[in-house]
């Protein structure tokens, strides 16, 4: 991997782009409200699930085909996938997420003028743009591997999860750290579950996830957007 396209990956997958993924919990708070989540075990548990029921079988499947589109100027897959992404946020909070980061990405391209017009019609051509669809977008305009794309939103994403049990739990920061290295063999074998899944073996059927979403709709106290 060059060093070009690595310095274009650790910026745009940090914690640090400002897009707002910090303010988002995707129901882990809801799962901590209700005791589901409550300490280091059931933390590690609960990202460890969702990264292999949803990350690994869903969104990350989903967003290496967004980037093989954008990257083959292939308009039609990527007005396709970002269509079934946006029809898979099954809450409010879930699709209002999407939506808001993806805005937030796609902006913060447009302003840093790294993406040609091309690609920024194709993103655009749906309306909405989704957070998945303005990431394979980045990816694709900045020559960034793939394979090392797909992984770094995958550790994001964990890290994260990480970061709000380190708040919430709460868990110490050297224990939030474990846990992320305890994850790293989870994440590999994610990212290449992600790359060889066929398109009908796709899927993020978590009805307690989508429940638990539904409840921090309503929750009454909360930190978190989502």
């Amino acid at each position: 991997m060059q060093a070009q396209a690595l310095l274009h990956l650790l910026q745009f997958a940090s914690p640090a782009l400002p897009i707002g993924a910090y303010s988002y919990s995707q129901a882990l708070e809801a799962a901590l409200e209700s005791g589901a989540v409550h300490d280091a075990a059931t933390a590690r548990s609960w990202i460890a699930d969702s990264l292999h029921q949803v990350m690994a079988r869903w969104d990350g499947p989903l967003c290496w085909r967004l980037m093989q589109g954008f990257a083959q100027h292939d308009a039609d897959s990527v007005a396709c996938w970002s269509e079934r992404f946006i029809a898979s946020r099954d809450t409010a909070e879930f699709r209002a997420e999407t939506v808001q980061m993806g805005y937030s990405l796609n902006k913060l391209l447009q302003e840093l003028g790294v993406v040609d017009e091309t690609r920024l019609a194709m993103l655009q051509a749906g309306g909405e743009v989704t957070l998945p669809a303005a990431y394979a977008c980045a990816v694709a305009a900045l020559a960034i591997p793939h394979e090392e794309a797909l992984l770094a939103m995958l550790f994001a994403w964990a890290e994260n999860q990480v970061l709000v049990c380190v708040k919430s739990v709460p868990l110490g920061q050297v224990a939030g750290q474990r846990m992320l290295l305890s994850l790293r063999d989870e994440l590999a074998a994610a990212a290449q579950t992600a790359m060889q899944l066929g398109d009908e073996e796709m899927g993020n059927w978590t009805p307690g996830l989508s429940l638990l979403s539904m409840r921090h709709e309503v929750q009454y106290s909360r930190l978190y957007r989502s």
